[in-house]
């Protein structure tokens, strides 16, 4: 069984580096000479991480453990993932909900202290610039954080806005973390494992909370979140203290809890219906057909304020042209940009992410189809380099989240 599991992260591995040839050439990917790396690129490297360009960084796609195996151990287990590719930062001021309202989705004056959720930034036309998670740490200071590949546009957004802000006497700055790392502890070993490290009580801090506590002798903003579907935990911490983190961790779980890449990861928040930036979200994709109305807050449903709200509360009313939706589908795994057809073999969408899913061993994707055949148990047809394979429409998320709430 373990050489069929390894030949097939292997075939992973080598479809995923063959399908994002375009990707990285339309993402502008650095050159190999280029590429950034994180504080922890030397632990990657001794660890067996196979190292590969993402957003303008070098990262691990995967270590010894197939795909598969990681994905699987995160899901029995537990995962440790380096994603301090990505941007933290801090606004702060008395102003910086108000100002940050402008730009977000979310209701953030109504989330208490301590909280977050996730939002999308939108843009004049309500399509998406990126989602993020946001958390109000106190009414004069919120974290979040914006993903790796769209960091220059985001931070070049947001300075834009700030600069007209505070030009009308607004009151709000930001402080951007590059000082610090961002691990991400996923599974249900992660809060059992963080626990040895902290003295804070983890079993009273839920799903979407935030604490600044000490973990591991460093001062860590620790977020209940993630990307996989499972209950779990992204870290910032001092970049000087990141490997000894990474250590901790790793020998606290006596060796359940794995170093996982980049590719599990996408296999993991694929099986949890999430969307992937730049492929399930777009600038011309708004939070209503991204099946992300649940984002926006009742009063901003009711006041609007932010960049797109006509548009966007427009489609809430009316409903939008188009829809995300699950699909499982039969013959080769569907890739983006696969053509999805009803069953008469007319166009009604496309794929937007798919693959095989470790965890149900059939074939998942999520793509966007016209309004009215979104509906569960639609029957479709997905076609596939010139042929066509049975495939229906079923929901999200494909394997259950296990997030931690209060019971």
């Amino acid at each position: 069984m373990r050489g069929g599991l390894w030949q097939l992260g292997q075939s992973i591995t080598r479809r995923l580096a063959q399908s994002d040839k375009k990707t990285i050439a339309r993402r502008c990917y650095a050159s190999e000479a280029d590429l950034k790396k994180t504080v922890l690129y030397d632990f990657h490297v001794t660890h067996g991480g196979k190292m590969v360009p993402f957003a303008g960084w070098s990262m691990p796609i995967q270590y010894k453990d197939s795909i598969m195996e990681s994905t699987l151990n995160c899901r029995e287990n537990g995962s440790l993932f380096d994603v301090s590719h990505m941007c933290g930062l801090s606004l702060k001021g008395k102003d910086c909900i108000a100002f940050l309202e402008k730009l977000v989705v979310a209701d953030v004056a109504g989330l208490a202290p301590g909280t977050g959720s996730l939002t999308v930034f939108t843009n004049e036309k309500g399509g998406a610039i990126d989602d993020s998670v946001i958390t109000k740490v106190t009414d004069d200071h919120i974290y979040l954080v914006v993903n790796a590949g769209c960091r220059d546009k985001d931070l070049a957004h947001i300075e834009e806005h700030m600069k007209a802000f505070k030009a009308k006497g607004g009151d709000v700055g930001w402080h951007i973390y590059d000082e610090r790392s961002l691990l991400a502890l996923q599974g249900p070993l992660a809060g059992p494992t963080l626990q040895f490290l902290t003295k804070e009580d983890l079993s009273k801090m839920y799903f979407g909370e935030f604490r600044i506590i000490d973990i591991n002798g460093a001062k860590c903003f620790l977020t209940r979140t993630g990307y996989t579907g499972e209950d779990g935990f992204e870290i910032s911490v001092p970049s000087e203290n990141a490997v000894d983190l990474a250590k901790a961790l790793l020998e606290k779980s006596e060796g359940k809890i794995r170093l996982t890449g980049l590719g599990a990861r996408d296999s993991l928040r694929l099986e949890a219906g999430l969307c992937l930036y730049g492929n399930d979200m777009e600038q011309h994709i708004t939070p209503v057909e991204a099946g992300l109305t649940w984002a926006i807050g009742k009063r901003r449903r009711a006041e609007g304020g932010f960049l797109g709200a006509d548009v966007i509360l427009k489609q809430i009313a009316d409903g939008p042209s188009i829809r995300r939706v699950g699909i499982i589908s039969a013959g080769p795994p569907a890739r983006s940009h696969s053509e999805i057809q009803n069953e008469s073999g007319e166009s009604i969408g496309e794929v937007t992410s798919g693959g095989f899913s470790p965890c149900l061993k059939k074939n998942i994707a999520m793509g966007y189809v016209k309004s009215g055949l979104h509906k569960p148990g639609t029957k479709v047809k997905i076609a596939i380099r010139g042929k066509t394979y049975e495939g229906s429409i079923t929901k999200m998320p494909f394997v259950a989240t296990k997030y931690y709430k209060p019971t």
